[in-house]
């Protein structure tokens, strides 16, 4: 029998936690963290987060993003073939360039309603755009280093292979899938270039040393969702991890929205680089740890608002890299925040936010939705956002990049170019959350209906 790529998705991001608890033990602490954290929010009477109940909540103990750097069009074509096995689409496009990281990226995930309800584990994976490498003999020497690797196994490759010509894998086919492709993502200390090209692609930017220095593309964090980040950061600070000062995304709200993210630095890892017959030692910061809180998505109305509202943030305080102003920009934030509604109630009516409808317990008194709701007759509860932020991508990548990392070259977004090397567009992410509200809107009336008949 064909294995659904819902449980070889959830096999995966379990065999990917286990790997990584072993190779970065600080995650295990994180892991830790959030489900104490996790578990006295959900013991709290009452449901102020309005989680639907089971599929919100039972997904969260499970839930992880992982993070991915690709050198090449023909890693990320592949990355695409190999997440599709696991029911995972491309969706929305990212360019980090605008804030000097020169990748431009999407978000491997499920997107259907049942299957995020059944793992939701998302991948963040960006391409590399070599072309921001100013000194063009690196430049070369970068594309030809990364054009002699290969990143998948014989077995993935054949594996993947074989699910799309069958259709799927069956159960024997499926575990081996996922040994080989765990592969792909593992730690090698082992660099496949020497010292001086590793100093010079460093000195070019970190992450591109990051992505062109090593034979495989290492997983960079895993993040498990909490339900309070600001608990979950206190404890990091309480456990001696060494979080970031601020918190990325929106200020703490009632009515939490879109995505906040937090991280513990990087870890400065030993390392060997190739020299003559033998090995020099060196180091390398890249892996961290990282945590987030996920709210509600928002539609175009409430991302154009919380966009406008960010930049009135960072037009007047930049958070520094060191945490010297971490106090000063939350307070800012929470003053300018401040004009964003903090109701469910209000962000529905308003249009800022999407919201999946459930039969309340009350009759139907009629066909308007917001007297149905007045009524108790449906119910609301956030869909979840599923996606990233750029802005807050880009300010995780830099806490642990180090300042030397940031400049001031912009480079022009390049979607165009990114969905040829991925080989199909990406999905509307707005899209998606506009036809999971309106199928459960559809749903609910329905049963009404049925009810009142």
């Amino acid at each position: 029998m064909t294995v659904s790529a819902n449980k070889i998705r959830a096999d995966f991001s379990a065999a990917m936690s286990l790997m990584y608890r072993k190779e970065v033990p600080a995650y295990g602490t994180l892991v830790e963290i959030v489900e104490e954290v996790n578990a006295g929010v959900l013991g709290r009477s009452g449901n102020t987060l309005a989680l639907t109940p089971g599929e919100d909540t039972a997904r969260i103990s499970a839930e992880r993003h992982g993070a991915i750097r690709l050198g090449t069009a023909e890693e990320l074509a592949m990355m695409a073939r190999v997440f599709d096995v696991m029911g995972m689409e491309p969706v929305g496009y990212y360019d980090l360039s605008i804030a000097s990281v020169p990748v431009h990226s999407t978000a491997f995930r499920p997107v259907a309603r049942a299957d995020l309800a059944e793992n939701p584990f998302r991948v963040f994976t960006s391409l590399l755009r070599l072309e921001l490498i100013a000194d063009e003999a690196l430049r070369h020497k970068a594309a030809e280093t990364l054009a002699r690797r290969r990143i998948f196994t014989e077995g993935a490759v054949a594996l993947t292979e074989k699910a799309e010509a069958q259709g799927g894998l069956d159960e024997a086919d499926a575990k081996r899938f996922v040994a080989e492709v765990l592969e792909t993502f593992r730690w090698h200390s082992d660099a496949c270039v020497d010292a001086a090209t590793f100093g010079a692609l460093i000195d070019a930017h970190r992450l591109i040393a990051d992505v062109v220095s090593f034979k495989g593309p290492h997983i960079n964090h895993l993040t498990p969702r909490t339900l309070d980040i600001d608990a979950a950061q206190a404890e990091m600070i309480a456990r001696g991890l060494p979080a970031k000062a601020v918190v990325e995304g929106p200020p703490r709200r009632s009515c939490p929205i879109l995505l906040r993210q937090t991280a513990f630095k990087a870890l400065n890892e030993a390392v060997r680089f190739p020299e003559g017959a033998g090995w020099t030692e060196g180091h390398h910061t890249a892996r961290f740890g990282e945590i987030e809180q996920r709210g509600a998505a928002l539609t175009p109305k409430g991302r154009a608002l919380y966009d406008q509202l960010l930049a009135e943030v960072r037009a007047a305080i930049l958070p520094a890299a060191d945490g010297s102003n971490a106090e000063e920009y939350v307070a800012k934030l929470q003053e300018v925040f401040a004009a964003f509604p903090d109701t469910w109630r209000d962000l529905h009516d308003q249009g800022l936010a999407y919201f999946k409808y459930g039969r309340g317990e009350a009759p139907a008194t009629g066909t308007d939705v917001a007297a149905l709701l007045d009524a108790g007759a449906l119910t609301l509860s956030p869909i979840i956002y599923e996606d990233f932020l750029p802005v807050s991508a880009a300010g995780i990548f830099q806490s642990n990049l180090g300042d030397e990392a940031r400049s001031e070259t912009q480079a022009a977004s390049n979607r165009a170019s990114f969905e040829a090397a991925l080989g199909k567009s990406v999905a509307d992410e707005f899209a998606l959350y506009e036809a999971m509200q309106s199928d459960s809107l559809v749903a609910a009336l329905d049963q009404l209906k049925v009810s009142a008949a």
